[in-house]
């Protein structure tokens, strides 16, 4: 019985030595990729400063504006440029093979408490002016919105949809109305842009 085990150990030793020889002999075949990350989405303004009045209904400013008083009332003067990102608030740039939306929302939105509408809307650069685009409420598809909600009573959103082979600057406007309150404290609000390759 001794003798049985030690012929089979030795046996399965040498199919396993074996083995592990047929599959030191195989060839192996390798591919290297190399991945070349594409920026569909730049950033302009990071910071800008508004004047707002008590008792302002349905005024206009802009993100970023060309510092006529009071400030924020008018857009970059134009044509924005990718060196001065004054002059503009968010550029995208796609090639034949990709689109591009950008979700719009306010990571830090107005008060409605002080604020009784902050509307946002978008235009872009048509080469002579600054122009209306639709907003939509999905990347692709759906439907168009007239404004997304920028106080703290919603969380809006709304998706610039950019096409294929194109280049373009954009600016946020927002229609606003300050009056509820007499309150003159600072009011800070931030915008938060998220570029969706399509």
């Amino acid at each position: 019985m001794r003798k049985l085990r030690a012929i089979l150990g030795v046996k399965a030793s040498l199919c396993l030595f074996s083995l592990a020889m047929v599959v030191l002999a195989l060839v192996a075949y390798t591919a290297q990729v190399t991945i070349h990350p594409t920026k569909l989405f730049t950033v302009g303004a990071t910071t800008d400063s508004w004047t707002v009045y008590v008792n302002d209904y349905n005024e206009t400013r802009y993100l970023p504006n060309n510092g006529t008083a009071p400030a924020g009332s008018l857009p970059p003067d134009g044509p924005p440029a990718i060196g001065d990102t004054s002059s503009y608030a968010f550029y995208v740039s796609t090639g034949a093979d990709k689109a591009c939306a950008v979700n719009i929302t306010m990571s830090t939105p107005a008060d409605n408490n002080t604020f009784s509408s902050f509307q946002i809307t978008v235009k872009n650069w048509t080469g002579l002016a600054w122009n209306d685009i639709d907003i939509y409420d999905a990347p692709t598809g759906g439907n168009i919105k007239s404004f997304i909600r920028g106080t703290n009573a919603t969380n809006d959103f709304g998706y610039v949809q950019h096409p294929v082979s194109a280049s373009t600057y954009y600016v946020i406007c927002v229609t606003y109305s300050y009056d509820l309150v007499d309150t003159t404290s600072i009011v800070t609000v931030t915008f938060q842009y998220t570029p969706l390759p399509q």
